[in-house]
């Protein structure tokens, strides 16, 4: 088992924040987890996996041991009378999954393109982009468990997914009647996350930025690859490169109300941008509020409001030496733009990264 000590993270989180992990460990394969877990010094010790990086905030150097998923694989590994089940490493890109699966004739994950961070952190998360998410296309994941090094799967219900919400964001506790962990919060590495893809595609659509692609294409029944093609050129447009600017893509979770509490906002802001769930509330574009708040393109220290989508923040500077935005800027913005929107809007925006 190999330990690195005082390892750089600006390359590993796509902030592009500095800081250092004080000890990190590459894990490839369910044995370096147990190997981890052998060793006297380490085995008792805090720990935190560390995927793709996309979607934290580094406010210091990390102390926990830093577990750096690097589980790789693509693979069919079954099927059902209504999909083909498809397995990914935790380690795989979570774009470069989408691809494949165009590559291998497998649609159902198109509208999920471009999407940073791995395949191990979709679950998490519960990602999801224009009327898909994760959880409309999981089966289930292999996960190993940080404290006993038992391998084990869990099914989409027992994940307890919900919006940009799992199992996996909760701490762990027990109940005297149930005696088993009711949320997996620094509990658990996810190595493989397994995809039912449907055998009869329907395009999911509906959306206005894919309805423009329809219009400005003349498609009226667009192909998987169209919508993937689509889905990336708009995100491009509208986010920006983690490559080119530090960022972790959308900063806050679009806020959920009830009918009575948006016809509030209707009364006073007409062109408040909404959508309306099947169980009756409304969901909120965080964005539009945000932006109705005369945040975008301003700035905290080096952390801004990005100019195209006020859902984003960035990271201005070249994050080179310590020139880059620290992780506290960033909060502070976020924070910031968090009671301005509550001061007019009467609505707490919550965060979607991990503050570490």
């Amino acid at each position: 088992m190999l330990v690195e000590k005082n390892i750089p993270l600006q390359a590993f989180n796509t902030f592009r924040i500095v800081a250092k992990a004080h000890a990190m460990v590459r894990i490839t394969r369910e044995q370096d987890v147990l190997d981890v877990l052998a060793d006297p010094e380490w085995a008792d010790s805090p720990k935190f996996v560390l995927g793709g990086g996309s979607n934290i905030v580094l406010t210091g150097d990390v102390k926990p041991l830093v577990l750096k998923v690097e589980v790789r694989g693509l693979q069919v590994v079954g099927e059902t009378s209504k999909a083909i089940i498809v397995e990914a490493g935790a380690g795989e890109g979570w774009h470069d999954l989408v691809a494949w699966t165009l590559d291998q004739n497998l649609p159902g994950l198109e509208n999920m393109a471009l999407i940073p961070g791995t395949v191990g952190a979709s679950p998490v998360q519960n990602v999801g982009a224009y009327g898909v998410e994760l959880q409309d296309r999981f089966e289930s994941l292999d996960a190993i468990d940080l404290h006993t090094g038992q391998v084990f799967s869990l099914n989409s219900a027992q994940c307890a997914f919900g919006y940009r919400d799992s199992v996996f964001k909760h701490a762990s506790s027990a109940t005297p009647d149930l005696h088993q962990p009711l949320g997996l919060k620094d509990r658990a590495l996810i190595l493989r996350v397994r995809f039912a893809l449907p055998k009869v595609w329907k395009p999911v659509l509906g959306y206005a930025d894919i309805e423009r692609k329809m219009e400005q294409y003349g498609v009226t029944a667009p192909t998987p690859r169209q919508i993937f093609d689509w889905v990336c050129e708009v995100r491009r447009a509208k986010l920006p490169d983690p490559a080119e600017i530090g960022n972790a893509g959308s900063f806050f979770k679009n806020p959920t109300v009830t009918p009575e509490q948006c016809e509030d906002i209707i009364a006073r802001d007409p062109k408040v941008v909404h959508y309306r769930l099947d169980n009756g509330s409304v969901k909120l574009a965080a964005g539009w509020l945000i932006d109705s708040c005369a945040w975008k393109g301003k700035s905290v220290g080096q952390a801004g409001v990005y100019e195209k989508q006020a859902l984003v923040l960035v990271n201005r500077g070249a994050g080179v030496d310590g020139n880059g935005a620290t992780g506290g800027e960033v909060m502070t913005l976020a924070k910031a733009i968090q009671t301005s929107v509550y001061e007019r809007f009467g609505i707490l925006l919550e965060p979607e990264p991990v503050v570490i």
